[in-house]
């Protein structure tokens, strides 16, 4: 089965402000006793989405109805960083998020988003602020990640460069960020490799 090539991302964003967002943050780790990845989405940011003596929703931007449905997760500096538990991004995928715009990435959760075909960007502070202000103003405000020419734009008419590794760009746009899916579509030229090879 052909990987999709991810050339563009859209949808309405949401902002979770803040530096160093962990891993643990983004998925606790009593949610991860899971066999599949499957249902890890109702639990993103679980213990700052409701408060842990009355359960209660708080004030958390992913409670905010304004942001239900947006697809474009904005935040700050080294977003994901901690332990390297891929469920973090795949909490994210599942709860809806199709990419994260931030000011940096902790490198093992940018490589785990890449191979689940999310791509994670980087802008500058400044363009974190206006890309804030502009969902603020208007939840409707759809955010385009265009990788072929490495820039975000909105559709309030702001433009900004982006950055992403060429490696993880190549992957998407090429159709070959899910490295397992590729051994399974070549799987007959694996095996025909390993027929020639005497210590096999």
């Amino acid at each position: 089965m052909a990987l999709e090539k991810i050339t563009s991302v859209s949808g309405r964003g949401v902002q979770i402000p803040g530096a160093d967002i962990d891993t643990d943050r983004i998925i606790p780790a009593r949610f991860m006793k899971c066999v599949t990845f499957d249902g890890l989405g109702e639990y993103a940011f679980y213990d700052v989405r409701f408060d842990p003596e009355t359960g209660e929703k708080t004030d958390h931007p992913l409670n905010d109805p304004r942001f239900n449905g947006a697809e474009i997760l904005i935040s700050g500096v080294n977003f994901g960083c901690g332990s390297s538990r891929e469920h973090a991004p795949q909490s994210l995928s599942k709860y809806g998020f199709k990419a994260v715009i931030a000011q940096s990435f902790a490198e093992i959760f940018f490589g785990n988003s890449t191979t689940l075909g999310m791509p994670c960007v980087t802008v500058p502070a400044s363009a974190i602020a206006e890309l804030r202000a502009a969902v603020e103003a208007d939840p409707s405000t759809e955010i385009t990640i265009d990788l072929e020419k490495k820039e975000v734009r909105t559709s309030a008419g702001q433009s900004f460069a982006c950055e992403i590794p060429e490696s993880a760009r190549d992957a998407l746009m090429a159709g070959r960020w899910d490295p397992i899916q590729e051994l399974i579509d070549n799987g007959g030229k694996i095996e025909a490799t390993a027929e020639k090879l005497n210590y096999v």
